[in-house]
């Protein structure tokens, strides 16, 4: 952390704390004029979980008896932002009981006692906003039966929030935090009786927020997609918000709505899921189509690269690859050394995955998730692709940006009469080992094969004298790579054909069987892990593994991934998921 990060970041909570004292000052609001209709979608499962005390958040799980919510120990500051973000509504509105209710209710009436005043860490704009949108959408399951005085404190600290946020929604951070604090605004303006004044400051900021962070391809810059979709999210939200009352989203918050939709459809997989790359995973099920239909956007995916990755599909089967640099380090705090890595999906079921992000499960998972070597692609021993470097201190959390990363990214797709074909390239291990890694990927027309190749070389002869150079310094005569392809944990996967090929069984019933071609490396079947947001810790898995060296400027590596000649084109795939466990 700089002397700077701690500076601007104590002066904006010391603002924070002043404008949420100041802001209730201001004329509370006593009603609503319109309210928007629930959009945001919880689980069951978790809310009965929230119910029977287990609170599971920020990776943490805390079992607590306490009576009220805001009396359980807090294991982190994440943690605690997660609380009083009251994404939790959601969920304990989904199950929908009269149990859920009381809970609802009595939790967020001790939060007004205890922090409607503008104590606590709640007073973030980041917060304020994800807060205010939950109290709005779930206003008729948390009024209902409700005493005078309470619904009267629930409607003043409304007001109260709304006048901070308008306040202090600039200093909220770019991005998805800073469209949710706009959002929450919006809606306050649009559905609060006395906060109508809000109500065009937070169209013309949003519109101005989409000029900045949604570029002219519809992508943002984290390069995270499931980011991209919550955006998307609301986005749509606030526009439809706006048309329930009678009023027109600016003409720039329409054409975001417009670019965004396209490349979302290119980021999602033949199973409805999202590409989880830089930090994101594959979504709040039913979110994206939900998105979609809503936006009443009927533009197809993107042909090309959308926000930086490939996308190609036949049949049942979807292949995206991460084909562009990783975002700039200012926004790198999330970001992945996952370049040119690829996911493989088939019909309801993933195969090859990327491990995910770490987030939740604590820093060292956190950091290695963001490595090269848990993407399915290549890496040299030892290295990722980009390198972690400096800190910054993000919503009070101290994060890693990623540099080092690769200048020079190609990639060139081409579709013909036998498939779809990507040439791509990067130069990550230029600079440290005179090597770039050229990937071609090529999926058949019917989707039952993607045949890949590749090579780790040192391409002109300034990188030959550098390979050179580092062979020399380290007392090497080589560079040992690696090519992994991580299995998602519900698919099996062994070792077949007395080690010559593996087996990846779904549970749909399809087989997909992995060979190399040629001799150019050893494969070999690895454990690895399944990153996912919502359990207590990481999912044990397996990953292909063709370990190769570079020995004389450049090694080339042949491999397929095709489904066995006896599993059929199309399977009803009926089996039901289980419930995420915690």
């Amino acid at each position: 952390m700089t002397p700077s990060d701690g500076w601007s970041g104590r002066g904006a909570r010391l603002l924070n704390r002043l404008h949420a004292r100041l802001s209730g000052l201001a004329p509370p609001a006593v009603a609503f004029v319109s309210q928007p209709e629930p959009r945001t979608i919880g689980s069951v499962a978790r809310g009965r979980q929230i119910l029977a005390g287990n609170y599971m958040f920020a990776g943490h799980l805390v079992e607590s008896e306490a009576p009220s919510l805001w009396d359980v120990p807090m294991p982190s500051l994440a943690f605690e932002q997660e609380l009083h973000g009251f994404g939790w509504l959601d969920d304990l509105a989904a199950v929908g009981d009269a149990a859920a209710r009381r809970k609802a209710q009595m939790w967020l009436n001790d939060w007004v006692r205890r922090y409607g005043r503008g104590r606590g860490p709640a007073w973030t704009p980041d917060l304020t906003g994800r807060r205010m949108i939950r109290w709005i959408n779930h206003a008729i399951f948390l009024l209902h039966s409700q005493s005078r005085e309470a619904s009267a404190a629930y409607f003043s600290s409304l007001g109260h929030q709304s006048v901070f946020l308008s306040r202090r929604w600039k200093s909220a951070s770019p991005g998805l935090p800073r469209f949710e604090a706009l959002t929450g605004l919006l809606y306050a303006g649009l559905s609060l009786q006395g906060m109508d004044r809000h109500v065009r400051p937070a169209m013309r900021a949003i519109a101005a927020e989409c000029r900045e962070q949604i570029d002219a391809e519809g992508g943002i810059p984290t390069r995270n997609p499931e980011e991209l979709l919550e955006v998307f999210t609301m986005l749509t939200w606030s526009a439809a918000g706006l048309s329930e009352a009678g009023q027109m989203a600016a003409r720039d918050h329409v054409l975001a709505i417009e670019r965004i939709a396209p490349t979302l459809r290119a980021l999602r997989h033949a199973d409805g899921g999202l590409a989880r790359f830089h930090g994101g995973g594959r979504g709040v099920t039913g979110r994206l189509d939900h998105a979609l239909a809503a936006s009443g956007v009927k533009i197809a995916a993107n042909a090309g690269l959308s926000m930086g990755y490939a996308r190609i599909s036949a049949a049942r089967t979807s292949v995206i690859v991460d084909a562009a640099p990783p975002p700039a380090p200012a926004v790198s705090y999330n970001a992945h050394a996952s370049t040119l890595a690829f996911e493989l999906t088939s019909g309801r079921r993933p195969v090859i995955v990327s491990c995910g992000s770490g987030l939740s499960f604590g820093g060292r998972w956190r950091q290695a998730g963001r490595a090269t070597p848990l993407h399915s692609t290549l890496s040299i021993d030892g290295f990722s692709s980009s390198r972690l470097g400096a800190r910054r201190l993000i919503r009070g959390i101290e994060r890693e940006l990623l540099l080092d990363a690769p200048t020079d990214v190609r990639a060139r797709m081409t579709r013909g009469d036998e498939g779809h074909a990507l040439m791509l390239a990067h130069n990550g291990y230029g600079r440290t080992h005179g090597l770039s890694h050229v990937r071609r990927l090529e999926l058949s027309v019917d989707g039952r094969t993607l045949e890949g190749e590749d090579t780790l070389g040192a391409m002109n002869d300034a990188d030959r004298r550098r390979f050179d150079l580092h062979l020399n310094r380290n007392g090497l005569d080589k560079v040992g790579f690696a090519i992994r392809f991580h299995i998602h944990p519900d698919a099996e996967a062994e070792l077949d054909l007395g080690g010559r090929a593996i087996s990846i069984a779904l549970r749909s019933g399809e087989v997909w069987v992995f060979r190399q071609t040629g001799d150019g490396a050893r494969l070999g079947l690895e454990g690895s892990v399944y990153l996912e947001r919502g359990r207590l810790k990481p999912r044990e898995t397996r990953q292909v593994v063709l370990r190769a060296a570079v020995t004389e400027y450049a090694t080339r590596v042949g491999w397929t991934l095709a489904k066995a000649q006896d599993t059929p084109s199309h399977i009803r795939d009926l089996e039901r998921d289980e419930m995420t466990p915690i």
